[in-house]
This record gives C-alpha cells, structure tokens and sequence, in this order.
C-alpha cells in the first residue's frame, strides 16, 4: 500500500513479489507467488525458473483462500485435520499453508499466496512478501 490508498497497487504488488522472491532466493526455494486484491482478483503473478507448473494454480488458490476467508490458509488446513471435513466441500479453497491475507483496519484488503517448497515455507515467502508493505 502507498500513501493512504486502502487497497494493493500495481507498485505495492511488485514490491510485495520482489521481497518474496528475495526470500525464495535467499533460501534456494524456486516458488510461484500470487497477489490477488480484495476481490480475490489477480494483481500480480510470478513463477521462479524450474517451479513446478502445479505450483501455479495452488499459489492461486491459496491466495484466494486467503482473502476470501480473511485468514492464512493454514488455519482453513488445520481445521479440515481438526474434524471439519465439511470445508473440503467449498468450491475454490485451497486448504494449504502457504496463502497470507493482507488485512488493513478489519478488512482483507488481498492476499499472497505462494506454492513451490514445504507449506511452511511457503508461507514464510507470503510473510516477507506482506513485510514489504511495512
């Protein structure tokens, strides 16, 4: 975010994918990063060379999930593990860890999602991804 807008920009969202990037570098981790605004609209999409093309639609998904949900993806996954199979029934989620709502004032604003390495790790990509927001 720039400024006092309440929504990601264009800048924002090539900020947020460089500072995932540099995380996913810095660790050796080839990964597929998406930024979708609050209407679960993509705003920016990366994959890293050699990131496994499956990887593309789960970054996606997370992110959605992510935003759709107004919570990480791993609290969706941890519910499914806990009993709640009933949320594999929703269309469009994407229960992985991996997938970060970006949420200003109460409301998710959008979301990163990033799928490529180990959930954690993805999720510790979306989180350096968020950082850059400051």
């Amino acid at each position: 975010m720039l400024g006092n807008a309440k929504y990601i920009t264009l800048e924002a969202a090539q900020m947020m994918a460089a500072a995932g990037e540099a995380e996913a570098r810095k660790n050796n981790w080839n990964v597929a990063i998406a930024i979708l605004d609050g209407g679960a609209n993509l705003i920016l999409f990366q994959k890293m060379d050699d990131t496994q093309l499956g990887s593309i639609d789960v970054a996606i998904g997370k992110a959605r999930t992510a935003v759709n949900f107004k919570r990480p993806t791993k609290a969706i996954e941890e519910l499914i593990a806990g009993g709640r199979a009933g949320f594999l029934a929703l269309e469009g989620v994407t229960p992985l860890q991996g997938g970060l709502p970006v949420i200003v004032d109460g409301k998710a604003i959008g979301a990163v999602g990033v799928s490529g390495v180990l959930s954690a790790q993805d999720e510790q990509v979306a989180q350096a991804a968020i950082n850059a927001l400051g």
